[in-house]
């Protein structure tokens, strides 16, 4: 997700000891790592809050379906292959039909 290196971590723990100083770095990070802890809970919470309000009917449901990235590829790139995939996603999607960049849609006599 954030692609960090060993060089990258090496900077920032130099940072971080230069801005907090070797004596608070610890306190500093026992902070963090509460704070990240009670951040993961209440999204948890959260989500169970959820699933409890929607009730049984959306038992199977998913909370990462409602990512954006996520929705697209599961409803509208359904079916694709590996290949029709690729190159749908510069496409275009028009009355039902996926068009590539620089194609116009069909005239369509009924719609006018």
């Amino acid at each position: 997700m954030f692609d960090l290196s060993l060089t990258k971590l090496l900077v920032l723990a130099v940072i971080a000891v230069v801005i907090f100083g070797p004596d608070q770095l610890p306190r500093v990070a026992a902070q963090a790592g509460r704070a990240l802890r009670d951040l993961r809970r209440l999204a948890e919470g959260a989500q169970n809050d959820l699933r409890e309000g929607l009730g049984p009917e959306f038992a199977d449901f998913d909370i990462a379906d409602l990512h954006p990235k996520n929705f697209v590829r599961k409803h509208l790139m359904e079916g694709m292959d590996g290949d029709g995939a690729a190159e749908s996603s510069t496409g275009v999607i028009s009355q039902g039909l996926l068009l590539q960049p620089g194609e116009t849609p069909p005239y369509d006599s009924e719609a006018t």
